[in-house]
């Protein structure tokens, strides 16, 4: 599969090491609006052509997918063009800036006949396929906790009085839509779309989250989702039954190591995985592309419209607006 990229910063380079890894998908293009962006690049994996006209990229018949990974408010306009162009597309996460525009990128990949997909590394992740299997013995569920927080070092630029994309709401950025949605997929795609949303979040002056809790209200349960980007914090998740619990640590966007606890003992389920998490996400999208897999296609699209519309009850509930 030849695949295009387009944007230039680090998840492109992460991206382009797990193709480099699968072996069988090849960078032919990459799209940047400087093209002295995409040098070290272009140098670092073979890449075949730089284009700083997306039109011109799109029409380069060689090229069978597009993974795009620009700014957020980005992804629809993006996506949107490679599917009328006739491309496969591996959109990053968050897949777009809300579920309408979610829902019209699906329909129309569905009208062109390609493959679509939101590159979120959680839900393919060997551990926590493993996870699914394991919280089927901690009895009725009653808690789940999730935390990733990270301090962003372009938090200090927004404190010196900058704009960086991530924290700036006309490119729909924030702590919800760039780490907790880390925390919403691992919980949704196990557990679905809850009852009830709501979002407490810490603002900047500008109007954009650094820092929130979401509760997602089930009808047996409770979830607290908290993503942060002004602190750190210990990243993990806490799934909470009956029977026992069963600890994710470090973060739910790896899932490198889990234990179970019931009857008072610790079990390690841990499967060993890939450094690059990327691999994984990128493995999937390839064989669906290969063998035209537009079922599987349907299926993952179910979560990302059922997280996508849990993003836009979050934003509601906290009066986070993206212009």
């Amino acid at each position: 599969m030849n695949i295009a990229c387009v944007g230039t910063g680090f998840i492109v380079d992460r991206f382009l090491e797990a193709a480099e890894i699968n072996g069988t998908v090849h960078p032919a293009a990459i799209y940047t609006r400087k093209e002295e962006n995409a040098v070290s690049l272009q140098n670092k994996y073979g890449i075949g052509s730089i284009y700083t006209s997306y039109e011109k990229m799109l029409a380069d018949p060689f090229i069978d997918a597009v993974y795009i990974a620009s700014p957020n408010s980005m992804h629809y306009t993006h996506a949107l063009q490679a599917i009328q162009a006739g491309k496969n597309v591996l959109v990053e996460k968050p897949f777009c800036a809300n579920s309408e525009q979610a829902s019209h990128l699906i329909k129309t990949a569905e009208q062109y006949e390609v493959i679509l997909m939101e590159a979120i590394t959680t839900i393919h992740l060997p551990n926590f396929h493993q996870i699914e299997k394991e919280i089927r013995g901690l009895g009725p569920l009653r808690l789940i906790q999730c935390n990733y927080s990270q301090y962003s070092s372009r938090y200090d630029k927004l404190l010196a009085g900058e704009t960086p994309n991530v924290f700036n709401p006309a490119f729909a950025g924030g702590a919800l839509m760039d780490i907790n949605l880390y925390n919403l997929y691992f919980t949704v795609r196990l557990f679905g779309r809850p009852q009830r949303v709501t979002y407490e979040a810490n603002f900047h002056s500008n109007g954009i989250d650094t820092s929130g809790c979401v509760l997602l209200s089930y009808n047996n349960f409770k979830a607290i989702c908290i993503g942060s980007k002004d602190t750190s914090g210990l990243n993990s998740a806490l799934i909470q039954g009956e029977k026992g619990w069963l600890h994710v640590l470090n973060g739910v966007n790896g899932c490198r190591e889990i234990n179970v606890h019931i009857n008072g003992e610790a079990a390690p389920k841990t499967i060993p995985q890939k450094e690059n998490l990327m691999y994984y996400e990128l493995a999937v999208f390839q064989d669906m592309v290969s063998k035209q897999d537009f079922k599987r296609a349907a299926e993952l699209q179910v979560y990302t419209k059922d997280v996508m519309h849990v993003l836009d009850e979050a934003r509601k509930s906290a009066n986070l607006i993206f212009p």
